[in-house]
């Protein structure tokens, strides 16, 4: 049985508790710890088991009996706080990002060197039954050589301007995902990005510096093109879709609805519309990521998403931000010099 303490004890720091708890074989969360932990957590934490809800996270790391730990608690927290858990011995799942900041991974990178521990970054839609199953489509060549590859991901509402103006960006934020989906699907790293964007939802997120609406255009490195389409507003659900067209074919996705039943009659075809809530599409891929995490730390096999895998999609949402500004194609290459020269 493997031990874990969760930092952070917010939405996502419940749903991994909620999900190691209930849905993870092989291991229990024995602390969650946030510095805003008030009674009302605490009776939560103590409903599923949990021993010690506390503040102080130090407290985790500092406790030989905690093998591993999740970071679940704010970006800016991620780097600092898995660099302290590598140093005190214990394996890391840390949410998406590492951190904005490359040389900030860089660091992260460094410090694991060396270590006999698991590293994880929570991309958890390569979890999801769906993309799974996609790329699992595609590696097995049911589609030929990849070619191209279509991402729609669009969120039912936009998030509050607080929010906005903390984010980092849509592309750092939102897309993020996508460029882990875009390697994901493509089995490639990213060469070069182009960004056309509007404001089209929210004028506040204008003012707020950021963009609600995009097209993204990304050259793989193995010749493979994708084309991401984001939004942060869909009246209809949450919208997440993806295909991969090849030499031999085309496999694609569609959204994941209520029920499957279609009522026809004399003036339409209606239908259930996609899942509102990302959780309501996502929960069984969060438990699927830990479960394979905690599976990686009992045979010894890597994790399947390293702290490379953290990287590589910050690197991508960097060449989006900087295309968004300059109106121009970004190379990655571009964005690695312009990190040496800083």
């Amino acid at each position: 049985m493997t031990n874990i303490g969760i930092i952070g004890a917010g939405r996502i720091g419940k749903v991994h508790a909620t999900s190691v708890q209930t849905k993870v074989p092989g291991a229990k969360v024995k602390a969650i710890a946030d510095p805003f932990m008030n009674e009302e957590t605490k009776e939560w934490a103590q409903g599923l088991g949990i021993e010690k809800a506390i503040k102080d996270y130090h407290e985790i790391l500092e406790d030989p009996d905690i093998e591993a730990v999740l970071i679940c608690s704010s970006t800016d927290t991620h780097s600092p706080i898995s660099i302290e858990a590598i140093q005190a011995g214990k394996h890391v799942f840390c949410e998406k990002p590492i951190d904005h900041d490359v040389e900030k991974i860089k660091e992260v990178i460094s410090t694991l060197e060396g270590k006999e521990l698991k590293y994880q970054v929570g991309f958890n839609r390569r979890f999801d039954h769906n993309f799974a199953a996609l790329e699992k489509a595609v590696r097995d060549g049911k589609v030929g050589t990849p070619e191209i590859v279509k991402i729609t991901s669009r969120d039912p509402e936009p998030p509050s301007i607080d929010y906005v103006k903390v984010s980092g960006g849509m592309f750092m934020d939102m897309t993020i995902h996508d460029f882990d989906m875009a390697r994901f699907l493509s089995g490639s790293d990213a060469e070069e990005v182009y960004v056309q964007s509007a404001v089209n939802v929210d004028p506040s997120i204008g003012e707020a510096g950021d963009v609600d609406t995009a097209i993204i255009t990304i050259k793989m490195k193995n010749g493979v093109l994708v084309v991401i389409d984001n939004c942060r507003r869909a009246a209809y659900g949450y919208d997440q879709r993806a295909e991969v067209f090849g030499s031999d074919g085309v496999a694609l996705i569609e959204n994941d609805t209520a029920n499957n039943v279609q009522i026809a009659g004399s003036e339409d075809v209606r239908s259930s519309k996609p899942l509102f809530f990302f959780l309501e599409r996502y929960m069984d891929a969060y438990a699927e990521e830990v479960k394979q995490f905690i599976d990686a730390i009992h045979s010894g096999e890597d994790t399947p998403l390293g702290v490379k895998d953290g990287l590589e999609p910050v690197l991508m949402a960097m060449a989006a931000q900087k295309s968004n500004k300059e109106h121009r194609p970004v190379k990655i290459a571009e964005i690695l010099a312009d990190i040496e020269k800083d």
